[in-house]
C-alpha cells in the first residue's frame, strides 16, 4: 500500500457516535458526543479536503496556496504588498515569501517598487500568471461546482451559514481554554 492511501485511510477513519461516547465516559467528562463527533467528522473532511485540494491544484502546476496567492492577486487588480498578501491568506508573512519566491520562479509573479509607496515592495501578477489563472478556470471551477452538487440550492445556503458559524468556533482549538493555567496550577 502506497503513503497516498495510507494517508486516504487515516483521513477515513473517523469515530462513530458510539466511539465518542466511550471516549468521553472513559475520561468521564461533561461534554456533548454527537459535538465532538460532529467536530471529528468536520476535522477529518478537512483533512481529506486539503488532501484533494493539493491533487487537483497540482494538476496546473500550482499548490493551494499559490493558488491562493494568485488569485488574491487578480482580485486585488493584480498588486499587493507581501504583507496584504498574508493578512488576506490567513498566513505568516514567511509563508508567503515562499510561496512569492516559487511563483516568481515560475515567471507567474515579480517584485517591484509598489506604485502605492515606493519604498515598498509589491508583488505583481504577470500576463502568464493570468494567463494560468484564465486557462484553469473553467475547469477549475467545474470541479468546485461538482463537488457540492449533491447539495440542492437550499442545502447549499444552509451550509454556508453552518459554515460560517462552525468556522467562527475554530478558535476553540487554538486559544488558550479559560481556566486551563488555573487548573494545572492547582494539580
Amino acid at each position: 500500500m502506497t503513503n497516498e492511501n495510507n494517508t486516504v485511510n487515516k483521513i477515513e477513519a473517523i469515530p462513530s457516535l458510539a466511539q465518542s461516547k466511550r471516549q468521553i465516559d472513559r475520561y468521564n467528562l461533561d461534554v456533548d458526543a454527537q459535538a465532538v463527533l460532529v467536530a471529528s467528522r468536520l476535522m477529518a473532511a478537512g483533512a481529506k479536503l486539503g488532501h484533494a485540494s493539493e491533487i487537483h491544484f497540482a494538476r496546473f502546476g500550482l499548490s493551494t496556496g499559490r493558488y491562493r496567492l494568485l488569485a488574491d492577486l487578480e482580485d486585488n487588480e493584480g498588486e499587493v504588498l507581501p504583507s496584504q498578501l498574508a493578512e488576506h491568506l490567513g498566513i505568516t508573512r514567511a509563508t508567503v515569501t515562499g510561496l512569492i519566491d516559487t511563483l516568481e520562479r515560475d515567471g507567474l509573479v515579480f517584485r517591484r517598487s509598489s506604485s502605492v509607496d515606493g519604498r515598498q515592495k509589491a508583488v505583481i501578477l504577470t500576463e502568464q500568471g493570468a494567463k494560468k489563472l484564465h486557462e484553469m478556470a473553467h475547469e477549475h471551477f467545474a470541479r468546485l461546482e461538482a463537488m457540492v452538487g449533491l447539495l440542492s440550492i437550499e442545502e447549499r445556503s444552509v451550509f454556508l451559514d453552518l459554515l460560517g458559524r462552525v468556522t467562527q468556533g475554530i478558535s476553540a482549538l487554538t486559544d488558550e481554554p479559560v481556566g486551563l493555567k488555573e487548573q494545572i496550577s492547582n494539580e
